[in-house]
């Protein structure tokens, strides 16, 4: 899938509640998603979103989520533009041990 935001869609803003972006695949079909949430990498030096597909339902278990870095402008945000592929398995490790600890936050709620 082509990580391409619509160019209609609002600033992601970490910590924003129901923010949504429209991803455009190879085939130029749009797929609309909902941020669940975004965090900056000191050791990366680069910040990233995570999103679940909209439409899914609170109880279901196999909700898959998709991860990308972007660059954010001068205030933090990120705006219509490109979201970038996470290609590092180190990279990957440390988005799949953040996102376990975001997950485990939640079912503690």
């Amino acid at each position: 899938m082509e990580a391409t935001m619509a160019e209609n869609k609002d600033d992601i803003r970490p910590g924003a509640d129901d923010q949504q972006i429209t991803l455009i695949d190879d085939n130029g079909n749009e797929e609309l998603y909902n941020v669940l949430f975004t965090f900056d990498s000191d050791d990366y030096g680069k910040s990233y979103v995570l999103l679940y597909p909209e439409g899914i339902d609170d109880d279901d278990d196999d909700v898959q989520i998709e991860a990308f870095s972007f660059t954010p402008d001068e205030n933090g945000d990120a705006s219509a533009g490109d979201l970038f592929p996470i290609e590092d398995d180190d990279e990957w490790n440390m988005v799949e041990e953040v996102l376990n600890t975001f997950l485990a936050d939640e079912d503690m709620q």
